[in-house]
């Protein structure tokens, strides 16, 4: 019966890497190692701070965080904004009191606003959503090591705008080619006779959001494509999980003390079957 058991459970994650090693090879995501990959890694506070600049700057015009509160945006393990600073940034949103009949200025306990577009998701649990790089077709030690890819398909996404591809350059009217987005409406020229694409990614009609020196940041970190889209991938994991360095803190702790007292536990009941058992004898 358990023989059985373990080979259905081996040939599931055989089959489910398999397929979605698939999936993801229509999409050419890039690893990057970001800093809180890991079971001790954190986020970095001051990359935090300034992909809050890059989304704030670029990315609200049209995407929202509607289930971010402004006020996290203060807490250690985040962005830590002082007080007076996320109160400042609360009122430049316009928030519509249904009390009031009316809008008024953000306040610290408002969410960021929602979408401004209908087409165009919320951010809020981008990182959450999408497995890239070391989704499931990893194992679980490369998933707790690396985690699911989220992060590196939003950076990718970012950053792999290219031009048409020969066998479609004149691409698709009103949309971008990008070799991270995974999709339908590759023109047939793009399929083999099988119809599978046979080139990476597809057209979205998301245009190329970054450009270098678009952003301007006070101490003169870089602002390159890159640069840029590493700090704002960063932003928006933190936005999907936001408790992630007190979760790593908590589990930490929890295997320390089941350590401990596994240990005492063994010494313990050694200690009360001493007398029972009896020292070992030795054979001749």
């Amino acid at each position: 019966m358990f023989r059985k058991l373990a080979i259905s459970a081996v040939s599931a994650l055989v089959m489910g890497s398999g397929a979605a090693m698939a999936a993801g090879a229509a999409g050419h995501i890039t690893d990057v190692p970001f800093s809180w990959e890991g079971p001790f890694g954190k986020y970095d506070e001051n990359q935090l701070q300034r992909g809050l600049q890059v989304y704030t700057e670029v990315c609200s015009a049209c995407h929202g965080l509607k289930f971010v509160p402004i006020r996290s945006l203060a807490e250690e393990g985040g962005p830590h904004l002082p007080a007076d600073q996320v109160r400042a940034y609360a009122e430049q949103f316009d928030i519509f009191d249904a009390e009031l009949d009316d809008t008024r200025p953000g306040k610290p306990t408002d969410h960021f606003p929602m979408s401004g577009l209908s087409n165009a998701p919320d951010l809020s649990l981008m990182a959450k959503a999408r497995a890239g790089f070391h989704g499931p077709a990893g194992t679980g030690i490369s998933q707790l090591v690396n985690g699911i890819g989220g992060a590196e398909y939003i950076y990718s996404l970012l950053t792999h705008y290219e031009e048409n591809p020969e066998c479609a350059p004149d691409g698709i009217d009103g949309f971008y080619y990008n070799t991270a987005f995974s999709a339908g409406g590759v023109p047939d020229t793009c399929k083999d006779e099988k119809g599978i694409s046979t080139i990476p990614g597809s057209w979205i009609a998301m245009g190329p959001p970054l450009s270098d020196e678009q952003v301007e940041f006070q101490n003169g970190e870089p602002n390159t494509v890159s640069a840029m889209a590493q700090d704002v991938t960063a932003f928006l994991m933190w936005t999907a999980e936001p408790k992630m360095m007190a979760r790593k803190q908590a589990g930490f702790t929890a295997v320390i003390f089941l350590t401990i007292l596994s240990v005492l536990l063994y010494l313990s009941n050694k200690r009360l079957w001493a007398g029972v058992k009896g020292p070992k004898k030795k054979h001749a």
